[in-house]
Parts: structure tokens; C-alpha cells; sequence
């Protein structure tokens, strides 16, 4: 009989049932990647093609990956670069 080892941490754990849990998470990112990259092009990405490309590119990249059916690694990635990118920008045009 074959023991497989479990996740250390919550964060290992959500990487390894992210298959399982798929149409779940798939709610989840298409609303937060949807709503803070509009909100990054609201406050003012829309005023600069650089900052605007890189709402974007992410962002389109991550739902094509949803709606491609990739592989549930591909789009956690896509979506942690596209949240980190849409907070990033947030802060900045909040604060500029």
C-alpha cells in the first residue's frame, strides 16, 4: 500500500486540491482578477499605454487560461502575477 505525503502548510495544501476544487476556484479568481483589474484601469491606468498594457497582458492572459481549461497551476500562477500587478498599480495611482 502507497502513503502519499501530505501538504506542509495551507498554502502547499490549496496548490495540491486546486484540481479537486477547480470550478470553485475558478469563480473566485475570474471575480478578483476581473474586478481589481478594472478598478487599476479606473483610478488611472487608462491615462498610460505602459501602465494600461500591464493591467491588461496579465489579466487577458489569465481568463484565456480559464477559458482554455489549463492545467489549474498555470492559472494560479497567471492570476497571482495579474493580483500582484492590478495591487501594485492600485496603490500607486491611490497614492499618487
Amino acid at each position: 500500500m502507497e502513503v502519499k505525503a501530505q501538504p506542509q502548510n495551507k498554502f502547499e495544501r490549496l496548490f495540491s486540491d486546486s484540481e479537486f476544487n477547480r470550478f470553485g476556484l475558478i469563480c473566485v479568481i475570474l471575480t478578483v482578477v476581473g474586478c481589481l483589474g478594472g478598478i487599476a484601469v479606473g483610478l488611472g491606468a487608462i491615462n498610460n499605454v505602459v501602465s494600461l498594457s500591464a493591467v491588461i497582458i496579465p489579466t487577458m492572459a489569465t481568463l484565456s487560461l480559464l477559458l482554455a481549461v489549463s492545467p489549474m497551476r498555470w492559472i494560479m500562477a497567471a492570476a497571482t502575477v495579474s493580483v500582484s500587478l492590478d495591487l501594485i498599480l492600485i496603490l500607486y495611482y491611490t497614492l499618487a
